[in-house]
């Protein structure tokens, strides 16, 4: 049984099976037929996985490689806040009409810890995100290669596990509890790092600290405008649906910047910034346009308040 039959054989519409793959081998048995069963049935197909693992598909489907979208997702991907909106949503809203095959691995060896709590939220929330579209997502996991918490993780996202040629129905099915137990308080920030607080009044003294701080970390060009921009939202935010005021805080950590904003508000929509924007929609893109920027997004939100910290790499 291949892996497409095992995803396809379902009534729902949306399927969304992970695939557990030990070696090339069953790397290839479980996407190549995936994506030439798609091909043949007219379906269009998408694939976003790492850059080793795309040329190895590219070049076993050979001819059949110009019929599909590739993306890298260590690219693409690097923050799993945009998987959704800029490659999975981006192609399944471009093909309406039909149903629509992507194959995705945003979690792969060499994520970091920082990472992973936000890869495995973005997996759980691909199911609320497509309910009821007419879409695939086959999602490969290296068995061999990932520790063992990311596969458990793996079944509690998936409500189908695809290996050695089987499907069978995931045990532990539980996408929201995954998103949130990992709904997670962030490690402090160097004591160095001190709170800048703000309310309206203070928007541009606090964005204008940013900015210059980031400077004198040592971002520059674009990225210190990517900064920029995604303070602006941040703060906006706080003083609009944050309780008017929040505060800010900024320093480097490894070969990065890390930024935070914390107020009093509290996000109640885990898929909020994960939507694309539409043609006539009037605000609602902070969120949406910080993912875009960061390199990483992490939110924790309680009933005390709202964390956002993203990061920036040089």
């Amino acid at each position: 049984m291949t892996a497409t039959q095992t995803a396809e054989s379902t009534t729902q519409p949306f399927v969304h099976p992970a695939l557990f793959y030990r070696g090339e081998e069953e790397y290839l048995d479980g996407t190549v037929s995936f994506i030439r069963e798609g091909l043949t049935a007219g379906h269009p197909v998408a694939v976003a996985v790492p850059g080793p693992n795309l040329d190895l598909l590219r070049e076993t489907l050979d001819v059949d490689a110009a019929s599909v979208r590739f993306l890298d997702m260590t690219e693409a991907g690097r923050n799993p806040g945009r998987i959704i909106p800029r490659v999975l949503r981006a192609f399944a809203d471009a093909h309406p009409q039909t149903h629509v095959r992507i194959i995705g691995e945003p979690i792969w060896p060499g994520r970091s810890s920082i990472e992973y709590p936000a890869c495995v939220q973005h997996e759980a929330l691909i199911n609320p995100a497509f309910q009821g579209r007419d879409v695939t997502i086959l999602c490969p996991y290296d068995a061999d290669r990932l520790d063992e918490e990311v596969l458990t993780d793996a079944y509690a996202t998936h409500p189908v596990i695809v290996s050695g040629g089987g499907r069978r129905p995931s045990p532990s099915y539980a996408p929201e509890q995954v998103v949130a137990r990992y709904n997670r308080p962030f490690a402090g920030a160097p004591a160095a790092a001190e709170p800048q607080r703000f309310g309206i009044d203070e928007l541009p003294v606090v964005r204008h600290f940013a900015v210059t701080r980031a400077a004198q970390l040592g971002l520059s060009g674009v990225r210190l405008d990517d900064l920029a921009l995604a303070v602006a939202e941040l703060t906006t935010n706080s003083v609009v649906h944050g309780g008017g005021s929040g505060s800010l805080r900024i320093w480097a950590e490894d070969s990065q910047l890390v930024c935070e904003v914390r107020d009093q508000g509290r996000l109640d929509d885990p898929l909020a910034g994960r939507r694309p924007a539409t043609r006539d929609q009037r605000g609602g893109r902070g969120l949406l346009l910080v993912h875009a920027v960061a390199d990483l997004v992490r939110i924790h939100t309680d009933t005390d308040g709202t964390a956002v910290r993203f990061y920036i790499g040089w």
